[in-house]
């Protein structure tokens, strides 16, 4: 008996097995945990500027350098941890992006006392429901970006731009952009 074939979007040909992953159990897929919501807020932000590929390839060094993304333990990160930060060879070692997802922690617990949870936050942008787009046509922003960072940056968020923010929320699920033909759709 032969196994069917797996139809994924096009972006994901030829990559490693751990962009698969992402793919097909992390894109697109809506997220309610908001210690995983800040996580990819935070991935995201290294990744600007820089390939998705090589943000994912240093996934577990992440986890492991910034304590699995728990918010309150990033808030309370200091310059020591910053310095020590910038000397693990093992993520990238930006340090204004660094000093950015220190602050954007601090940030997500004033939203979590305000709304009762980021997830909360996030997806009234949506009135709670995930965005499924048909057009077929790749976009890298949209007016729910302009929004969401228009919103996120009244709050003081850093290190984020309405391209950063549709990308992120591609990997949370409030959208979902896979291709008419993908299997994971």
């Amino acid at each position: 008996m032969q196994s069917k074939e797996v139809n994924r979007c096009e972006w994901v040909k030829n990559k490693p097995d751990y962009y698969i992953f992402y793919h097909d159990q992390v894109w697109g897929k809506p997220e309610y945990d908001d210690q995983k919501l800040f996580k990819w807020l935070s991935l995201e932000i290294f990744h600007i500027g820089l390939s998705w590929q090589l943000v994912l390839s240093k996934y577990d060094h992440f986890m492991e350098a910034f304590d699995a993304f728990d918010i309150k333990t990033v808030a309370a990160y200091d310059q020591h941890k910053v310095k020590e930060l910038m000397k693990n060879k093992e993520i990238i070692r930006y340090q204004r992006k660094i000093e950015a997802i220190i602050h954007n922690a601090s940030e997500v617990l004033k939203i979590q006392n305000e709304f009762g949870s980021f997830c909360e936050y996030l997806w009234q942008f949506t009135d709670h429901k995930q965005i499924i787009n048909h057009s077929g046509v790749r976009l890298t922003k949209s007016s729910l970006s302009d929004e969401v960072t228009k919103d996120l940056k009244k709050r003081g968020f850093k290190f984020i731009g309405t391209v950063t923010i549709y990308s992120y929320l591609q990997a949370i699920g409030i959208i979902n952009d896979h291709e008419k033909t993908c299997d994971f759709r």
